[in-house]
């Protein structure tokens, strides 16, 4: 018997069915009593692409910048070549709504990393090093940073400048900005997708919210940077405001640049977001003054118990044990020389039957006295969930915070190989609840170059982290911190099951 072309073709789609069908029964998981498959566990897998931004660092003729890019070495990898790409590549500057300058067509790529686990170094006298954006993917993308250190030798502002290139957002607090007249505070809006991004500035002071017209709807143009001068907001001048960056179309990266005439100045990074209780480590030993800067951004008032974790405990900076904080205004409270010759970090949570009410924060640190201080701003930092890194560390200079605010905790720390030669060294640490611990001597053997230290939380509480650099220059102990976020380099996957309903009925 023969058949025709129609019932072949019906034949051959019920076979394929049965196939699939087949194949789903055999590999799929066991159902449950009621028929329906056991629901799956999801899991981690490494990020597959990691996006930075990075400021224009100073157009100072006085100022030297290094930037230094960094994968951690021994993370885990998605399926694939295991080859990947990590670069940085210019980004416009746009001022007053116009460009000025032309970007290159197709440029090379800045700090370009061929492989995890080394660092590359770039160093710039030039005024013209641009903003930059860029992407790293592949076995690259899990825990990608890029430190940007700047020294600017003299003049307003002169100081030691440093920040993680960060990743863009769509709202960023910044706690501790200033508009009065020997501060130049600037924000810089960095855009690095193709789509215009549109941004909110708004100020809160010790008053509530700052009056401002200039500060709405800001157009972020594709692949450009807008740098803001917060004075130019307001005609009220304020010393201690609270700055908050909302997008509300697209992304932005968003780093403030404080220069003072006398105290130097130092980057501004971002506040953890909102949260009831708030960390800010790595306040060295010979602090002069500190001041704390907090803002409620919700509806109630926050009652805050302030604790300062040392090297053998935690204790409340006598006269400060508690600060009030307003719904939607800005408190400040100058803590003096608050660690008294002993690195710490300042814990700040609802004081004792309070309710939890959310509040960013950030810190204000000034080493040395008279004509000879300077400046850096230490913002509440989320803890390391699983690894975090900071790179640009040289061989001298160079010092790590480490708090367990609460519970006893252990981390795995390694200090990389150079960027010119050196073999890694790798320690574990348990932290004692309620102190902080520096570690001012770990280095790779042989060190050339520069390194990053990478921060593994093992068990136990929360930890959070801080790299300090300091150098001395015309007899000034200049210095910066940079909080240390968690790297964010693998994402939590939900589970996938085969669904033959799909195919209809």
């Amino acid at each position: 018997m023969s058949l025709n072309r129609p019932a072949l073709g019906l034949i051959a789609a019920v076979t394929a069915l049965a196939a699939v069908t087949g194949l789903a029964q055999v590999t799929g998981p066991d159902p449950d009593a009621d028929g329906r498959a056991p629901a799956a566990s999801s899991s981690r897998l490494p990020v597959e692409q990691s996006t930075l931004v990075c400021p224009q660092p100073t157009t100072s003729d006085l100022g030297e910048t290094v930037h230094t890019a960094f994968t951690p070495a021994g993370g885990r990898q998605r399926d694939g070549d295991g080859k990947g790409k990590a670069g940085l590549l210019p980004a416009s500057l746009t001022v007053e709504g116009g460009n000025r300058g032309k970007k290159e067509k197709e440029p090379d790529p800045a700090l370009p990393l061929t492989e995890p686990g080394t660092p590359v170094v770039e160093k710039a006298d030039s005024t013209e090093t641009p903003a930059r954006t860029g992407s790293a993917d592949g076995p690259l993308a899990p825990g990608w940073t890029v430190q940007q250190t700047t020294m600017i030798s003299a003049g307003a502002g002169r100081g030691l400048y440093g920040l993680n290139c960060s990743a863009p957002d769509t709202e960023f607090w910044f706690p501790g900005v200033s508009t009065v007249a020997d501060r130049h505070d600037y924000i810089h809006l960095t855009n690095p997708d193709e789509a215009a991004a549109t941004v909110d500035l708004q100020l809160y002071g010790k008053d509530g919210r700052v009056d401002s017209d200039s500060g709405s709807g800001i157009n972020v143009p594709g692949r450009t940077t807008v740098p803001v001068l917060l004075s130019t907001l307001t005609t009220d001048p304020a010393v201690n405001l609270t700055l908050q960056v909302a997008v509300r179309t697209g992304r932005v990266g968003a780093q403030v640049q404080a220069l003072d005439e006398k105290l130097g100045g130092d980057w501004i990074a971002a506040s953890a977001p909102p949260a009831a209780t708030q960390v800010l480590p790595g306040i060295p030993a010979d602090a002069t003054a500190v001041r704390l800067v907090a803002f409620a951004p919700g509806e109630q008032d926050a009652e805050l118990s302030v604790k300062l974790a040392g090297p053998t405990g935690t204790i409340s900076p006598a006269g400060n044990e508690t600060l009030v904080v307003k719904s939607g205004m800005t408190a400040a409270v100058d803590l003096g020389d608050l660690t008294q010759g002993e690195p710490g970090s300042l814990v700040l949570s609802a004081s004792d039957g309070s309710s939890d009410v959310p509040i960013v924060a950030a810190l204000r640190v000034l080493r040395g006295k008279g004509a000879k201080q300077e400046t850096a701003f230490v913002p509440a930092v989320t803890p390391v969930t699983e690894r975090t890194t900071a790179a640009g560390s040289e061989a001298e200079g160079s010092s790590l915070s480490l708090v367990a605010p609460g519970k006893q905790a252990e981390v795995k720390v390694t200090a990389s190989r150079g960027s010119g030669g050196g073999t890694p060294v790798t320690e574990t640490h348990t932290l004692k609840p309620g102190t902080t611990t520096v570690l001012d001597e770990l280095r790779p053997e042989g060190l050339k170059g520069h390194y990053a230290l990478t921060v593994e939380w093992v068990s136990g509480g929360p930890v959070h982290a801080a790299r300090m650099l300091e150098t001395e220059e015309k007899d000034i102990d200049m210095f910066t911190v940079q909080t240390l976020p968690d790297d964010r380099g693998s994402v939590e996957v939900p589970p996938a099951a085969q669904d033959l309903t799909v195919l209809g009925d």
